[in-house]
């Protein structure tokens, strides 16, 4: 492509959007209400949710509950609800583990140990 006084002779006609994923706030309720009707699901719960926002527009949501995803039926989703999945999928790994046992203090240990020996 030869650049021009403007920019590209070829210029690309469909312009790049701006995809942005982030956790749902109070503010997206009535956008999640929308999206909902649009994809005839049930009103989205008061759950944390992932969304995927393209151009500033609310293309799809995940439940960090477990729940089902909605998505605009009359856009090109099914990347946008792979991605909410996989971001979920690391956020789940990267949470902190809640301990298996319940630890005790570390004098209650040495007493332990004091009284066996």
């Amino acid at each position: 492509m030869k650049p021009s006084a403007t920019g590209f002779a070829h210029a690309s006609h469909h312009p790049v959007e701006m995809l942005t994923i982030r956790m749902a706030v109070s503010a997206d309720a009535g956008a999640l209400s929308r999206l909902a009707a649009l994809d005839s699901a049930p009103q989205p719960e008061p759950v944390p949710m992932l969304v995927a926002e393209v151009g500033g527009e609310l293309r799809a949501a995940l439940p960090l509950d477990g729940g089902p995803a909605i998505a605009d039926p009359f856009q090109r989703t099914a990347d946008l609800v792979a991605m909410l999945a996989e971001r979920a999928r690391l956020m789940e790994l990267s949470a902190p583990r809640r301990a298996a046992r319940r630890w005790r203090p570390l004098w209650a240990t040495r007493g332990a140990i004091a009284l066996r020996g």
